[in-house]
């Protein structure tokens, strides 16, 4: 029952929002701001799913709200595609990182030591270094919709686990907005020990940064 009322409630924020961006685009053409406007409640379902593939992580997604930009469906492929390279160009040298895509999505994965120390939530100087790569590239390609998603291990308690997953996620987004990534575009979420991806508790230690692009309509 908690989650149908969760999701009646952000299907009709995201049905607000929509009624909002209608009438407020010719007003934000006029001023040559250069954003669109378009709900986060479809992309934020898709992204939920890439991320969960469950109900819970598809209602995370799903309250996005206002998204800045979008795409139209034939424009998708070819911005995606130049994403994608300048992404894996700017992460070449770092070992522990990977850059995958499904479909439309991309995700790169960082292990957590990469940005963190051990039991902190405080980005390190390296990590800086790191996230200043991935945020020059999203401030490049602006119409695109990203979440956060941080994981730990399982060892220790898993209420402490999920706090530590959230922490990090929230440092992590943080730092991408004081980069000048626009935080609308930006979601942190922590699954804690939920979703491991391997038996090397090192692995299941990450950071994962998915990107979505924008649609019209």
């Amino acid at each position: 029952m908690r989650l149908k009322r969760i999701a009646t409630i952000l299907v009709c924020l995201a049905l607000c929002v929509s009624l909002v961006s209608c009438a407020t685009t010719s007003s934000r053409e006029k001023k040559g701001a250069g954003y669109g406007a378009a709900t986060g409640a479809g992309i934020g379902a898709i992204l939920g799913q890439a991320i969960g593939g469950d109900t819970e992580a598809t209602l995370l997604g799903a309250g996005a709200g206002a998204i800045v930009g979008s795409l139209a469906g034939w424009q998708i492929g070819k911005y995606m595609d130049r994403q994608e390279q300048e992404l894996r160009s700017a992460m070449a040298q770092q070992e522990r990182a990977s850059i995958q895509r499904q479909e439309e999505v991309l995700k790169a994965t960082f292990e957590s030591e990469v940005f963190f120390d051990f039991d902190s939530a405080t980005v390190k100087p390296g990590g800086v270094q790191e996230l200043q790569r991935v945020a020059d590239v999203l401030n490049k390609y602006r119409k695109t919709y990203v979440v956060v998603a941080g994981h730990t291990d399982q060892s220790g308690p898993e209420e402490y686990n999920q706090q530590l997953s959230e922490r990090r996620a929230e440092a992590v987004k943080k730092e991408l907005v004081n980069m000048g990534v626009i935080e609308e575009r930006l979601k942190a979420v922590g699954f804690g020990e939920t979703k491991p991806i391997s038996s090397d508790p090192s692995q299941n230690r990450r950071v994962e940064i998915y990107i979505q692009p924008i649609k019209e309509g």
